[in-house]
């Protein structure tokens, strides 16, 4: 009986054994697993933004190894910034919030390169997205406003890879708001200003006859070519850009470069009058934008008295 119960005892203990193998295949379905998040790289593929959403798939395989996990998402989340572009004489002009500025040379062109700076609290799909849709769209409304005549950058070329677009240098010129700032400064006639105000005016209104919003008017966003007494100016930075032909966002396009107006250049508020005077003039679309202009301003008010 006790050779009996010994075999039995075996029995059990082979059984036992053997389902250890049958949990170790489960555990083996672990790369199937795996096999499952790294299909995210076909979903990266269908996008241009795919080889993030990649990544974050491939993290699945290491479901089983919190430690492995928590090393492979740390890259993810923080990317380095861009390396500046490879141009000849480089030199960073402005660090901003959403691009770096550099000058150098294009193909023997004075040009300038804006390199987007990505943002790391941003998921990496959805910052190659909108980074990617953003210097397209800059790219395009620099070509429709060339296209309707109104003075900007000439595009190089466009690097979808790192999301940075090479334009024109517009050479020895200055900012509106430099230019203002010094005549100010300088104690002498300031009734040119008015001359500069009404100029711009008439480009702003040429740029929203073209359904065209800038979405970040300030007077350091328009050039003044040299000799600055021409008044020949240059629109730039359309990082923000967009196309609408709602008067709601042409209202606030205006109400914005007026709030960077008056916050930039104290006691110019007759100078802002008669660019929207001229604006009103020279736009075939004047009637309703001034209209929402007014509302916006209200609403601005009202924001700022509550707080």
């Amino acid at each position: 009986m006790a050779a009996a119960e010994a075999e039995a005892v075996g029995v059990r203990s082979g059984m036992a054994g053997a389902a250890g193998p049958a949990m170790g295949e489960a555990g083996a379905g672990g790369p199937a697993v795996g096999e499952a998040g790294a299909g995210g790289p076909a979903i990266g593929e269908a996008g241009a933004a795919g080889p993030a959403i990649g990544e974050a798939g491939a993290a699945g395989p290491a479901i089983g190894e919190p430690e492995a996990e928590a090393g492979a998402a740390g890259p993810v989340v923080a990317e380095a910034p861009p390396p500046p572009p490879p141009l000849p004489g480089l030199q960073l002009v402005q660090q901003g919030a959403e691009a770096s500025v550099y000058r150098g040379l294009f193909l023997g062109r004075a040009a300038v390169a804006k390199l987007r700076i990505p943002k790391r609290y941003r998921h990496p799909a959805l910052e190659e997205r909108l980074s990617r849709r953003r210097t397209a769209q800059e790219a395009r409304s620099l070509l429709r406003c060339r296209r309707a005549g109104i003075s900007a950058p000439v595009v190089y070329f466009v690097d979808y890879v790192t999301n940075s677009i090479y334009l024109e240098d517009i050479v020895d010129s200055i900012t509106v708001q430099d230019h203002i700032n010094s005549v100010q400064q300088s104690g002498n006639d300031t009734s040119s200003l008015l001359t500069l105000a009404e100029k711009m005016g008439e480009l702003l209104a040429r740029m929203h006859d073209e359904d065209l919003i800038h979405g970040d008017l300030t007077t350091s966003n328009i050039l003044l070519r040299p000799p600055t007494e021409k008044l020949d100016l240059v629109l730039i930075d359309f990082g923000l850009s967009f196309i609408s032909g709602l008067p709601e966002d042409k209202g606030v396009d205006l109400y914005v470069l007026e709030k960077a107006f008056l916050s930039t250049h104290p006691d110019t508020e007759t100078m802002f009058k008669a660019l929207l005077k001229t604006y009103a003039a020279a736009s075939k679309k004047s009637g309703p934008v001034i209209k929402r202009l007014d509302e916006v301003r209200l609403r601005g008010r009202k924001r700022s008295m509550i707080g």
